[in-house]
């Protein structure tokens, strides 16, 4: 598997060290780094909690779970892509009940082509993720720009009786001129004036 040099962050929950072991054996530490694990839910939820992780894997059920909630919780509440081992007589009833919270879930027994095909599928959706989170800074940011002007702007409109065009105008000219960005002479707008 060619992960373009990124190494990922693993943490494997099952109360079979076999599985553990087995799991563990199909990641290189080329690509996968550090690889962890726990062996009930209660523990995984304090490993969880004090670190983050790229990829989670749960074999169900664990002693202390089934391993359901367990990963739905965690695709709700962090950004850690996840995959479930269920056994196949339940598989079908189990993925309805996970797969709109985008968790991924495999029948057991697992051969090791559907143990590989299974961290390309989880690569894929990680790589995908991480491309939306920085849609949606580069969005955030955007809108931090835009407010900050707008501060700026009401700053020159009572500071300097401008009226918006003006100040509007005003900020993106200096821009041009200074060849800086809008941002930066809104900030150095309001330092001057909030003295």
């Amino acid at each position: 598997m060619l992960l373009k040099e990124s190494v990922h962050s693993v943490l494997i929950i099952s109360s079979s060290e076999n599985f553990i072991a087995s799991f563990k054996e199909m990641l290189p530490v080329s690509g996968y780094s550090p690889v962890k694990s726990a062996v009930s839910a209660s523990q995984a939820r304090r490993i969880i909690a004090e670190e983050t992780f790229d990829y989670i894997v749960i074999n169900s059920p664990l002693t202390d779970d089934p391993g359901i909630r367990l990963s739905v919780d965690v695709c709700e509440s962090c950004s850690s892509v996840v995959l479930l081992a269920v056994s196949t007589e339940f598989y079908d009833e189990i993925y309805c009940r996970v797969a709109d919270f985008g968790v991924y879930t495999i029948p057991k027994p697992v051969s090791r082509a559907l143990i590989k095909a299974a961290l390309d599928w989880m690569h894929a959706s990680y790589c995908r993720a991480k491309k939306d989170r920085v849609k949606v800074m580069t969005f955030e940011e955007k809108m931090k720009e835009i407010r900050l002007v707008n501060r700026a702007k009401w700053v020159l409109i009572s500071e300097l009786n401008m009226n918006e065009q003006e100040a509007h105008r005003f900020i993106e000219k200096e821009a041009m001129d200074r060849c800086v960005s809008k941002k930066s002479v809104a900030e150095s707008i309001i330092n001057t004036y909030s003295t």
